[in-house]
């Protein structure tokens, strides 16, 4: 199913809760999409379910919408579709096409060159999108083909990048982010829909800063909080 079908099914669809997705923090549930003739799995995640955090506001669902707008203003297709559902089961979350993956995390994924191109591409997009929590479970292997998930705590206004992607650290980014971050600051504004005003302007200035230096930065040890490695590291 293309990207535009699933999002019409993950908007329109009937939900149905399926159970809890095991490890989830924010009680992530598990729910079957089913309308015009079509069924799906997907990710739900409702704002009531939210644990309350002192550095990021409520409405955590509104990151993982705003992080798929990203992917795709970037033209990188590495984040599943989501979307906004305001009358889902719990009240408003965010509704994210369900992926079958393997076992394997980051960790593994990173030893094979063939998926070293799509990993360096992930690494710049936490970069712009400001990630606070990139663990190795949030990359995901679907016989081969990667995906990158769990993006509420990106976009703060803050430097807050935390990730366990720091292997390619300092390496030059593909020339294609020339172009990619050059004409990103035409669709941002469709971020304040889902962003504040200074989160959409901070995502704009790490891209001028990624677009200046043309590489991957290095982790800061120095910064007092958050540390630049996440806690579990899967």
């Amino acid at each position: 199913m293309e990207r535009a079908d699933q999002r019409e099914l993950l908007e329109r669809g009937r939900l149905r809760v399926e159970g809890r997705v095991l490890g989830s923090s924010n009680q992530a549930l598990l729910v079957r999409v089913t309308g015009a003739g079509a069924e799906a799995l997907a990710c739900y995640k409702a704002e009531r379910a939210e644990r309350a955090l002192a550095d990021f506001p409520p409405g955590l669902w509104r990151r993982e919408v705003a992080a798929e707008r990203l992917d795709e203003l970037l033209g990188l297709d590495l984040v599943p579709a989501t979307v906004a559902r305001l009358d889902g089961p719990l009240g408003p979350g965010s509704l994210q096409w369900w992926v079958e993956a393997t076992a394997d995390t980051f960790f593994e994924l990173r030893e094979d060159p063939a998926h070293r191109a799509w990993l360096v591409d992930l690494a710049a997009y936490d970069v712009v999108a400001n990630n606070a929590d990139r663990k190795g479970g949030h990359v995901l292997d679907e016989d081969g083909r990667l995906w990158a998930i769990d993006h509420g705590l990106c976009f703060h206004e803050r430097d807050k990048l935390r990730t366990v992607v720091w292997d390619y650290a300092g390496e030059e980014i593909d020339q294609r982010w020339d172009e990619r971050l050059a004409h990103l600051p035409e669709g941002l504004d469709t971020l304040r829909a889902w962003l504040s005003d200074a989160e959409v302007d901070a995502t704009a200035a790490r891209a001028r800063a990624l677009a200046l230096t043309g590489r991957l930065p290095w982790p800061d040890t120095q910064r007092e909080w958050p540390p630049p490695y996440p806690w579990p590291l899967v």
